[in-house]
């Protein structure tokens, strides 16, 4: 799949807002303790998407009712859905001045009901031709997503027989619907109840 930018300039992916706070000193402290030793920026993306995959749960996984989704918040309260864990990844790439932005699926969830958005990462490291997507939700119940500079290792393949969608373009801030679900809910009940079927 092609993915697209959304802005014109590179510069745009390694933004800081309200969102992406990579400014932020909780996002610049654990970026540094992350790239402490590393020798590439392979390395350190590599790193900093296995931790925020593994160390801060999907938060529908675990039950967990809290809402974030400031990066900050994220890295501070340790739980996040699928986009709040995707703003948590492109600050700390973003701080490490590596190329990263935001993309999406429509996907069917896992009650088999309905469509759901679904956030994911793109990223572009020094020297790649290319934008490939990441996907930091958490492994659990079979899924094996990973960090890859090659063929994408993403938690879910979508399946248009069932109408899912990879969205193409890479958005250098979060699409306003994904946003907007996670500012307006109050719990993990809600949340589900607020979450987009469609981009």
């Amino acid at each position: 799949m092609k993915l697209i930018q959304d802005a014109p300039e590179l510069s745009a992916y390694l933004a800081a807002d309200e969102v992406i706070d990579h400014h932020h000193p909780l996002v610049r402290e654990t970026s540094e303790r992350l790239g402490s030793g590393k020798a590439d920026a392979y390395t350190y993306a590599s790193d900093a998407f296995a931790y925020v995959r593994d160390a801060i749960p999907h938060s529908m996984d675990v039950g967990d009712p809290r809402v974030t989704w400031r990066a900050s918040d994220v890295l501070a309260e340790r739980t996040g859905i699928c986009y709040a864990k995707a703003h948590a990844l492109t600050a700390l790439l973003r701080a490490a001045g590596i190329h990263a932005g935001l993309c999406y699926q429509r996907l069917v969830p896992g009650d088999g009901v309905g469509l759901v958005v679904h956030g994911l990462v793109a990223v572009r490291l020094p020297g790649w031709e290319r934008w490939i997507r990441q996907d930091p939700r958490g492994n659990v119940g079979g899924i094996d997503a990973r960090f890859s500079a090659g063929a994408e290792r993403l938690a879910c393949v979508t399946r248009p027989e069932l109408d899912e969608t990879d969205y193409p373009q890479i958005h250098a801030a979060p699409h306003p619907v994904a946003l907007r679900a996670l500012r307006s809910s109050r719990d993990g009940a809600e949340l589900v109840r607020n979450l987009p079927t469609a981009l």
